[in-house]
């Protein structure tokens, strides 16, 4: 039996594969990535590495085996994740894994937004694949918004669509954390967790943060779904994925990522980190 974890040399994938090495052995973690060089540095650790890519359903034979726990993190391909989380399900379901986590989206049915519907049905090819599951439906991730802090500080404003909605965020290494904790453990079959930050943030509250911090004044600048889309792609982000980051602020204007039920905390046995220490850390790594 092996914990294998897909989209192992990703941004999420290899924090999992970090949190998994405090708590097994590298003997037991298969990880599978589309290119062996990026993968190199978990095999000198000896981590096992298993080369497919979720585009092509034949290099996923043999990657699973019976009685594996794997991971599935979901793609970043919108509009092709699909057909890939399917192929991923048919090949541990032929396999016969003993269980299949995936990431999926905070909320699970009441996330309204596009970005959503990927998660939505692969859950539901999941659930009726009979492969033991276990739904880990991640918040936003830090991230996600310390990510664009070098645009921010040059443009002045932080800019997006999402009103005075609240978002729960968590750190990207907590959801790799509460990953690492389902793999590496037992008696996780059939479950679902809702998985978020202990507190939900507007915008503006971020940004007054990030003013705090930085010791300039930085506003947010709240603009209309089809502005802020464009804008995006102004800046180079495909008229798909900027479409879809707007659709998904709006949907956090309708609270549909405030959740804070707690999950994850308990989960990782720590409290989540605080949006402000990430906005700190991101600060670090910005050029003088």
């Amino acid at each position: 039996m092996s914990i294998v974890v897909t989209g192992a040399t990703g941004a999420l994938g290899r924090l999992v594969v970090e949190e998994l090495l405090k708590r097994v052995e590298p003997g037991e973690i298969v990880a599978v990535a589309r290119d062996r060089a990026k993968a190199a540095g978990l095999a000198a650790r000896g981590v096992e590495v298993r080369i497919a890519d979720h585009r092509r359903p034949e290099s996923l034979q043999g990657v699973f085996g019976a009685g594996d726990r794997v991971l599935l993190i979901s793609g970043n391909e919108a509009g092709a994740r699909l057909d890939q989380h399917r192929a991923v399900i048919d090949a541990a379901r032929e396999a016969g894994v003993a269980l299949l986590a995936y990431t999926s989206v905070l909320g699970g049915p009441s996330a309204t937004f596009s970005l959503a519907e990927e998660h939505l049905a692969t859950e539901q090819a999941l659930l009726a694949s009979g492969v033991p599951y276990c739904l880990l439906r991640n918040g936003w991730s830090h991230e996600n918004y310390t990510g664009a802090l070098a645009g921010a500080l040059r443009t002045g404003a932080v800019v997006g669509s999402a009103g005075g909605g609240r978002v729960a965020t968590a750190a990207r290494r907590d959801y790799a954390e509460a990953a690492a904790v389902v793999l590496a453990g037992g008696g996780r079959e059939n479950t679902v967790y809702e998985l978020s930050g202990d507190t939900a943030w507007t915008m503006a509250e971020y940004a007054a943060e990030v003013s705090r911090q930085t010791g300039r004044e930085i506003p947010y600048r709240d603009l209309p779904q089809e502005r802020y889309a464009a804008l995006m792609t102004e800046a180079g982000v495909s008229a798909l994925g900027a479409r879809a980051v707007a659709e998904a602020d709006a949907g956090i204007a309708r609270g549909e990522l405030a959740a804070t039920p707690g999950e994850l905390s308990r989960l990782i046995g720590r409290p989540t980190t605080p949006i402000a220490e990430a906005i700190t850390e991101a600060l670090k790594e910005l050029p003088a």
